[in-house]
C-alpha cells in the first residue's frame, strides 16, 4: 500500500500549525520540518561534519553543541552562506521524512512546512494543502506569538509574498480565520480517501 505524504504549506500566522495539531489529534502522522532540521543539526553526526566543514568549528560551542544562535547569524546576513547552510539541511530532513513515511502504516501522512519549494520538498510529496488567513488575522497572530511590532511582522509577510506568488501551487485551500477549521480538513481528508 502506497503511503500519501500531503504538504500543509502557509507564510506566517497563517495557521499551518493550528492545521497540523488538528491532524494530530485526529490521529494522522504529522512531520515538522522546523523541529526535525533541528533534531538532525543537534544529533546527526554526518550533518554536523558538512556544517564544520563549511562553516568551520566556530559555529559550534566549546562542549560540541550546534550554536544555533550563531549560525543563524552569520548565514542570515549572508545569502550566499545561507544557501549553503539550505543544501546542506534542506536534503537531509527530505531524506528524513521519507525514511519517517516508509516506517508507517497510516496511508495518509503530513508534513507542515514554510519553505515547501525552496527545500524541493514539493518534489517527493502527493498534495498540497495552502493554508491562508487574512492579512489582519496573520499580523495578530504573529504580533501576539512574537512581541513582534505590527510593522516587523508586515515586512516579514511581504518577504515572503513574492516567493509565495510565485510557487502557488496548491491542491486545497484551507481559509483560517474565515471559516471553521474542523470541517475544511475533514473535507480535505475525505477527498484522499
Amino acid at each position: 500500500m502506497s503511503v500519501k505524504l500531503v504538504a500543509i504549506t502557509g507564510g506566517i500566522g497563517t495557521g499551518k500549525s493550528v492545521v497540523s495539531h488538528l491532524l494530530s489529534i485526529m490521529d494522522y502522522p504529522v512531520y515538522d520540518t522546523d523541529a526535525g532540521a533541528k533534531r538532525l543539526m543537534a544529533s546527526d553526526s554526518d550533518l554536523q561534519r558538512q556544517l564544520r566543514d563549511t562553516f568551520g568549528n566556530e559555529i559550534f560551542m566549546p562542549c560540541g553543541e550546534l550554536d544555533r544562535k550563531g549560525l543563524a547569524n552569520l548565514v542570515f546576513n549572508d545569502q550566499q552562506a545561507l544557501q549553503r547552510l539550505n543544501a546542506i539541511v534542506h536534503p537531509a530532513v527530505i531524506n528524513d521524512v521519507l525514511h519517517w513515511r516508509s516506517q508507517l502504516a497510516s496511508p495518509v501522512t503530513f508534513v507542515e512546512t514554510a519553505i515547501l519549494y525552496q527545500s524541493h520538498l514539493d518534489q517527493v510529496v502527493d498534495a498540497v494543502w495552502e493554508v491562508s488567513a487574512p492579512l489582519q488575522v496573520r499580523i495578530n497572530r504573529v504580533m501576539a506569538r512574537n512581541g513582534s511590532t505590527a510593522e516587523e511582522v508586515l515586512r516579514r509577510i511581504e518577504a515572503q509574498a513574492s516567493e509565495e506568488l510565485r510557487h502557488s501551487k496548491h491542491d486545497f485551500i484551507i481559509n483560517d480565520g474565515l471559516k471553521p477549521l474542523l470541517p475544511q480538513v475533514t473535507q480535505l481528508l475525505q477527498v484522499l480517501k
